[in-house]
């Protein structure tokens, strides 16, 4: 008899099936038995046996003791700042000086105030022995005069204590002197292209005393520009809003106004036309006032580039006298 190929599959199938049911419930089990065995008989470390030092007394046990050092972090503000409860107050030194001064007056009042009761007590007291042999006439003190006395102590020590913290006298940053600088250093602030009348800035390369203004380092400083052969004329008629009147004189050569090297011959012919043309007065040479307009013209148009930090020297175009006066 045959067996059809499909049930072969089957039943093995089947078999299979049990089989693997039947090794997982056997695991299962097992592993359940091995943690209840786990836990009936669990495993204690082994303790390592340290060499403990035996002591005969007390005295050398703490002698052995090693410091323990602390480690706080240190703070980020001043301890001297930090009041008793870890608060940061930076009128804590103010205020205890306050308090200690406080304390002081305080006490002083209650002395004075023990002094008045004994000096009471013993005149309104009298001697347990009263015979006349041992009594002593007291003089009689006025006391209307020494409670007076006391109240202008206290009003005195009072206005001792309001003066003494109303006081807090400062130092001047700056030391202001009344007399003027007889030279200001300056520097160009910054390369710059001059024409005639126009404005040159510069600023202080240090500070400086005019008439009893304190002009601190760095103030700007501003200049007119006007033009001589191969010079660069700076006048100065103030300085941070004070009225001066200085001129500017080179460091290198210690000559007024600045050293470039030009060709100025037209101005000195327009001033050599000017006194011509009034000394003589000729109907027939009309050309002759325009030739000096031209020549007043290319002066104008001069140009005159200064570099920057080019070191000058200020100095009074006036005596110093007549500071006073300009600065008012």
């Amino acid at each position: 008899m045959k067996i059809e190929k499909n049930k072969i599959v089957f039943i093995s199938v089947l078999v299979v099936i049990v089989i693997f049911l039947v090794t997982y419930t056997i695991m299962i089990t097992g592993e359940d038995e091995e943690q209840q065995e786990n836990l009936r008989q669990t495993e204690i470390p082994a303790l390592e046996e340290e060499s403990q030092q035996t002591y005969d007394s007390k005295l050398e046990a703490i002698d052995n003791l090693k410091e323990v050092r602390d480690k706080n972090a240190p703070s980020i503000y001043d301890e001297t700042f930090l009041d008793s409860l870890g608060y940061y107050d930076t009128e804590l030194l103010e205020k205890e000086k306050e308090r200690k001064i406080d304390s002081i007056y305080e006490l002083g009042k209650a002395r004075q105030a023990q002094i008045a009761n004994l000096t009471q007590t013993r005149l309104t007291s009298p001697p347990e022995n009263s015979s006349p042999s041992l009594i002593k006439t007291v003089p009689k003190v006025d006391t209307a005069e020494i409670e007076e006395k006391r109240e202008i102590e206290a009003k005195e020590m009072g206005l001792e204590h309001q003066l003494f913290f109303a006081s807090a006298p400062k130092e001047a940053k700056d030391r202001i002197t009344s007399t003027t600088d007889k030279e200001i250093k300056v520097v160009i602030d910054g390369t710059q292209v001059v024409k005639a009348n126009s404005r040159l800035r510069m600023r202080l390369a240090q500070p400086a005393s005019i008439g009893d203004k304190f002009i601190p380092k760095n103030t700007p400083v501003f200049g007119f520009v006007s033009f001589q052969p191969n010079r660069v004329l700076i006048e100065i008629e103030n300085i941070n809003k004070h009225q001066t009147s200085l001129k500017a004189f080179d460091l290198e050569d210690g000559s007024e106004g600045i050293y470039i090297e030009n060709n100025f011959r037209a101005e000195v012919a327009t001033e050599v036309l000017d006194d011509v043309i009034g000394d003589i007065n000729i109907p027939s040479v009309p050309q002759v006032s325009g030739i000096s307009k031209v020549f007043r013209r290319n002066n104008r148009n001069v140009k005159v580039t200064i570099l920057n930090n080019y070191r000058l020297i200020l100095k009074a175009s006036r005596p110093e006298s007549n500071w006073g006066l300009a600065n008012q």
